[in-house]
């Protein structure tokens, strides 16, 4: 294993300014051949059009402090994601492993109380630019050139500021849809939150509440004709995927797609959270345990049984074929015989 212990170095000064109380970080990047991790667990022949049934996800780094919001970016042939309490975005590269790519990623005050403060989910619009959903600072935001702060794109709605902004997705046409849970705030103000809501951001800047139906909307993806909205919700009480019909206007209320309460029941660890979407429709989901692989119906096709937490997951690599997985204190990936959607990011 390769450590990191400047990323240490770096978290430990970046905590001490912005007053955090966290352990630092000891990140280890594994070199090739990476180690398995993990099993696929295989509910239907159709599922072997999607993977190698043989094969097992590999863990490319471990030791963050909770993993989220990866994104595959073709231009510069890397992977980001975030480590939300550590406020920091890192970078994957085959050969080089993890590295800093921008800390703070989240908040960029001076001290911090509520919740985790860096950023969550990342995607990028379609000028290729990283946006981020900012827990910290309560926005979403672009980055701006040569990583020199950020510009907010939304961090309020209807004269009232956002709660945090948790994961994002964009259209073929620019818009941008976000959802909105508390888990950047205070534990007191976050249980003092009823039902949460989604937005839309049309490419001229404005901004729509599609639903407020949901407890803790989460994760947020799109069907690769823009026609479905998928969303999870995080809440405990009630895990399961759900479906917003974008094609009437208003859109409808969205309509239950896939419960995961049975497997809770199980004791899988975790909650529902973040979701790819292949070039298919089908979608490639977190859930309790690992993740859950569902047709655009919601059939259920097959599970990366990983027994840890599983954040969040995209497509990408040189190809496209490669699904990333933020689970944890880990990084893994898993090689697909299908492509992910992407909506104008440069085509494999």
């Amino acid at each position: 294993m390769i450590r990191h212990p400047f990323l240490a170095l770096a978290a430990a000064t970046l905590h001490a300014l912005a007053g955090f109380a966290l352990a630092d970080p000891v990140i280890e990047s594994h070199p090739a051949p990476y180690p398995e991790f993990g099993s696929i667990l295989r509910h239907v022949a159709e599922l072997d059009e999607l993977l190698d049934a043989a094969q097992k996800p590999e863990t490319l780094a471990k030791g963050f402090t909770w993993s989220e919001g990866p994104v595959w970016d073709f231009a510069a042939n890397r992977l980001y994601f975030s480590d939300v309490p550590e406020n920091i975005v890192y970078q994957w590269e085959e050969g080089s492993g993890v590295s800093i790519y921008l800390s703070p990623s989240g908040f960029t005050g001076e001290s911090h109380t509520g919740g985790s403060p860096g950023a969550n989910g990342l995607a990028f619009d379609n000028q290729g630019r990283l946006v981020l959903c900012q827990h910290g600072d309560r926005r979403v935001a672009r980055l701006n050139e040569r990583r020199r702060g950020f510009t907010t794109i939304v961090d309020s709605f209807e004269s009232q500021p956002l709660n945090s902004p948790n994961d994002l997705v964009y259209d073929a046409q620019g818009a941008l849809y976000f959802t909105d849970p508390p888990y950047g705030l205070s534990r007191e103000i976050s249980r003092q939150k009823g039902n949460c809501p989604v937005y839309r951001v049309s490419p001229d800047g404005a901004i729509a509440l599609l639903t407020d139906a949901l407890s803790r909307p989460n994760g947020i993806a799109l069907s690769p004709d823009d026609s479905q909205l998928y969303l999870n919700d995080s809440d405990r009480k009630q895990l399961a995927l759900w479906r917003l019909a974008l094609d009437n206007e208003p859109p409808s209320q969205p309509e239950p797609l896939f419960d995961f309460a049975p497997f809770q029941a199980q004791g899988r660890p975790g909650a529902c959270d973040g979701l790819a979407i292949d070039e298919r429709g089908n979608i490639w989901t977190t859930g309790p345990g690992g993740v859950y692989i569902l047709d655009p119906q919601g059939k259920h096709l097959g599970t990366l049984l990983l027994d840890t937490r599983a954040a969040n997951c995209a497509f990408g690599g040189p190809d496209g074929r490669t699904l990333f997985i933020t689970a944890h204190d880990k990084l893994l990936r898993i090689r697909t015989k299908v492509r992910g959607h992407f909506p104008f990011e440069a085509r494999p």
